[in-house]
């Protein structure tokens, strides 16, 4: 093993004693003052930023009027990046196996993050449903249409779900590509960085004004991150 991995290594064990000794803090703090959980949200990961000292660079800028989210995933810094930054209240879809994890899965029922069982067939009507709540409630859809996390390098086959919400709820959406997030933490080979990243906004889109969207947002997309990476 080269020494720099055994770095990234070590840096990836600081990380993850980091996550669990903050995120418990959160989700105690947010237990206690449920009404408060976007401001705790919020510090934790503006401090993530700091102490993981990411060097960010943004190009674009959030669309006031987007209602849905979508975003390429690779890292859970790329949740740290966009809740930091994000103007609005997020309300990430997440899979239930997260919110099964002991004690840490409140991190996603406490602030009333979207909670899909993708093996349920019912899965779809609960999560437009589910959707529709938090948007009554000024909140954004956040979703990885991915479904999963990618080796950054590539976008994977993009999921039915988020076109369907946006499709049935007439919501504006804006895709976001991260770049480089997976150098910052890389959870599958536990390797981490001291490192750079990037945010990308593109411009949003009425879905009702163009029946194929999703696909050419997903082109635009890739695109985009291919031109980063070359």
């Amino acid at each position: 093993m080269k020494k720099t991995k055994i770095v990234q290594r070590v840096i990836a064990l600081y990380f993850s004693i980091n996550f669990f000794v903050t995120i418990s803090i959160v989700v105690v703090l947010m237990f206690l003052f449920r009404k408060h959980h976007r401001k705790f949200r919020l510090i934790w990961a503006k401090l993530q930023l700091k102490l993981l000292r990411v060097k960010l660079e943004i190009i674009g800028k959030p669309d006031e009027d987007a209602k849905m989210l979508i975003l390429n995933h690779q890292s859970i810094a790329d949740i740290i990046i966009t809740e930091a930054l994000y103007p609005a209240d997020l309300a990430w879809v997440a899979k239930k196996e997260i919110g099964k994890i002991p004690f840490f899965g409140h991190i996603l029922d406490l602030p009333e993050m979207i909670i899909i069982d993708r093996e349920d067939k019912k899965s779809l009507v609960k999560l437009i449903k589910d959707a529709k709540d938090r948007l009554s409630k000024g909140r954004v859809i956040a979703i990885f249409p991915e479904g999963t996390r990618g080796s950054g390098k590539k976008l994977l086959k993009f999921k039915a779900g988020a076109k369907i919400v946006a499709n049935k709820l007439n919501l504006k959406v804006q895709p976001v590509v991260m770049i480089g997030t997976i150098n910052i933490f890389d959870s599958k080979n536990f390797l981490a960085n001291f490192t750079k990243a990037k945010l990308i906004y593109l411009n949003s889109i009425d879905p009702s004004s163009n029946p194929s969207w999703y696909e050419d947002v997903r082109n635009k997309m890739e695109n985009t991150l291919s031109k980063e990476l070359s």
